[in-house]
């Protein structure tokens, strides 16, 4: 919402849309940014991506690691394609790592894309990828995102950032979000890693 606190809500959705490569099933892969506020926040999220530490993800301090196999590959390439052939802007990423040290895995770049649709009975919305690409729409009205968020066959885990008790009112209740698991300020996942989190972020401010 305009009233979220960017210094939790941005790493939050970080971390939540890159840890894991986007193969969690809680994963951060639809993200709802109220129009005051998403140009200030998109700026924030594409520096924080433009950082990623990449690579084994058995080495402390890895944030993003590859994907489990060359045709999970395919799939984010053509969820990609997809999105660039509707017009779809790509913020970031789209593509695979070119590195030498990385191109011979399944390492792709995160994405960040604002597609031109929001009719979410879309591919580009309603199509799981389990990769590493956050769709982006622009709201004005809660009951807005609230139908967003509603509308695709998926409804494991979601999350509002708000500091307004009424928004909360309306997110937790019956006409609220119908996912399986409805944060308030909190990651929309269960397994992760604090220690990481802090430390990646400790000392940065986005409001």
């Amino acid at each position: 919402m305009s009233d979220a606190d960017l210094s939790l809500a941005v790493p939050a959705v970080f971390f939540g849309a890159v840890g894991t490569a986007g193969q969690r099933c809680t994963s951060t892969r639809r993200l709802y940014l109220h129009r005051t506020i998403a140009p200030k926040f998109l700026d924030a999220l594409q520096k924080l991506y433009s950082g990623v530490c990449v690579g084994d993800p058995l080495v402390e301090g890895t944030l993003l690691g590859p994907l489990h196999t060359s045709a999970a590959v395919g799939i984010y390439s053509d969820a990609v394609q997809r999105l660039r052939q509707s017009g779809a802007d790509i913020l970031t990423g789209g593509k695979k790592y070119g590195q030498a040290a990385l191109s011979q895995g399944n390492f792709v770049e995160p994405t960040i894309t604002v597609p031109k649709t929001t009719d979410h009975a879309d591919k580009i919305w309603s199509t799981e990828t389990f990769a590493p690409i956050l769709n982006v729409g622009i709201f004005d009205e809660l009951e807005q995102a609230i139908e967003w968020n509603n509308a695709v066959p998926q409804g494991l885990s979601s999350s509002l950032w708000t500091r307004d008790v009424r928004n909360v009112g309306k997110w937790i209740g019956p006409e609220g979000s119908d996912a399986g698991i409805v944060n308030v300020c909190a990651l929309g996942f269960g397994i992760f890693k604090p220690d990481l989190l802090i430390s990646h972020f400790q000392g940065q401010r986005w409001d």
